[in-house]
């Protein structure tokens, strides 16, 4: 199988999952479908950067005080994950923890930011540094930062 039928599969392989996963996540309220390695898990709505529909992903979190970080390590592919390029080029964007929804603006993490942070996410949860062996890149953390119930940041 050549390497770009295969990329092609893995990117339907994840859709299929992503899908799945929202709708439970959705349905239960993150009752089931909320945790995964050790960590509770968010619905991310980002705006999509080619064709400005919403687009739903659901990831992992940690907190770090108000502000929430997930992990762009899309399983430790070559490629980055499509909404951390949306949220570069869109960096408003919605998350739901359970059946909770806030607006929320992203940055990625500053070298001293991720550093730290990248020790603690996988302290508790050690599957990203086989991610982070196998990419070809540094995966990159989001800081959502939420957005004042005024529209400030």
């Amino acid at each position: 199988m050549s390497s770009r039928v295969s990329s092609r599969l893995k990117r339907r392989g994840i859709r299929a999952m992503g899908s799945v996963h929202r709708a439970v996540y959705r349905a239960t309220g993150g009752r089931v479908a909320g945790r995964f390695w050790g960590l509770s898990i968010l619905l991310l709505t980002t705006t999509g950067r080619k064709t400005g529909k919403a687009r739903t992903t659901p990831l992992c979190f940690y907190s770090n005080g108000a502000e929430l970080v997930v992990v762009a390590s899309n399983g430790g592919l070559e490629w980055f994950p499509s909404w951390w390029l949306n949220l570069l080029e869109q960096p408003q964007a919605e998350v739901r923890v359970g059946r909770d929804t806030r607006a929320v603006v992203a940055r990625p993490a500053s070298p001293d930011e991720r550093a730290r942070l990248w020790t603690e996410i996988t302290t508790i949860a050690p599957g990203y540094l086989e991610y982070e062996r196998r990419a070809p890149r540094e995966i990159p953390l989001a800081i959502l930062q939420p957005v004042e119930k005024g529209g400030g940041s």
